[in-house]
């Protein structure tokens, strides 16, 4: 007599809900999915860095004074100073003490003996936020006066900042779509592999009538499922080392060229959806031109 019980039968599902090949994907998913939330992070502290740095310079000038002859390197500091102090959008001008403008210059002369050398003195202007004082309104003030003066509104700096940013965001971004890509073909790679092995079921479903999005729709739902799962693993571990490089560093992150805010950790939250969105259309594409070819 046969065990087989009709009421308790059940179909087998085209595609099993576990493959030992399972493992291996949703860990190379999940290391992918890692990889592009740090690589978002980067991005923006990297961000965030430039932008600090470009405020602090619009906020500020330097002043290079150079004396003549009545008169001593301090005292046309002071004066220059003094004159700058009174323009308007301008918050406070101070002359620099001479040690710090040597020490400002001593990385570019090495170990040389800096006393015997005409060293300028220099004066910090900060600029008011509102309506700050130019370059040409500064160095009008300064001509007023008699004073051999070069004023450095760090223009050139803010522009190799703001070059560099956007350099940065371009490799960011570059780096970004591999990640997808490269995501996209290990899912393609990995429908086309079930597909093959479930090349006569296919056959016969075609027999049967069904169409080729009904088939397309269980690869695509299958490794949704498993690509959702990686990435909620692979987000987890980023945003996880993204908060250790954020209390390791103290108040600015691991370091003040790329400070991580806690939230910037709230960007990995759409990762498992993004990765689910990626997997679902790498197999419904790679799954439909695959029927077509077996029909």
């Amino acid at each position: 007599m046969s065990d087989f019980d009709v009421a308790r039968w059940r179909p087998a599902p085209f595609l099993p809900e576990a493959d030992a090949r399972d493992g291996s994907l949703t860990f190379v998913v999940a290391v992918l999915c890692f990889l592009a939330c740090l690589t978002l992070l980067s991005l923006l502290a990297a961000d965030r860095a430039a932008r600090d740095w470009t405020r602090q310079l619009e906020g500020q000038a330097t002043v290079i004074v150079r004396p003549k002859a009545n008169e001593t390197p301090d005292g046309a500091a002071a004066r220059a100073a003094e004159t700058l102090a009174g323009v308007d959008g301008v918050a406070e001008a101070r002359a620099m003490e001479p040690e710090k403008a040597e020490a400002l210059i001593a990385p570019w002369l090495g170990d040389a003996d800096l006393s015997d050398l005409p060293v300028p003195r220099l004066v910090a202007v900060q600029l008011t936020r509102e309506k700050p004082a130019d370059a040409q309104a500064l160095d009008r003030a300064l001509k007023a006066q008699g004073l051999d003066a070069v004023v450095d509104d760090h223009t050139a700096w803010m522009a190799d900042i703001q070059r560099a940013a956007r350099l940065a965001r371009l490799a960011g971004l570059f780096v970004f779509a591999l990640i997808a890509v490269a995501a996209a073909a290990v899912i393609a790679f990995a429908t086309r592999a079930g597909l093959a092995a479930r090349r006569e079921v296919v056959e016969v479903l075609h027999l049967s009538g069904a169409e080729d999005g009904f088939v397309a729709r269980l690869f695509q739902a299958r490794f949704a499922r498993m690509a959702a799962h990686a990435g909620l693993f692979g987000a987890g571990a980023a945003a996880i080392m993204g908060a250790v490089f954020r209390l390791a560093g103290g108040g600015q992150g691991l370091t003040p060229v790329l400070p991580i805010a806690w939230s910037d950790l709230l960007f990995v939250v759409p990762a498992p959806l993004a990765a689910a969105g990626v997997a679902a259309l790498a197999a419904r594409f790679t799954a439909l031109a695959l029927i077509r070819d077996l029909a």
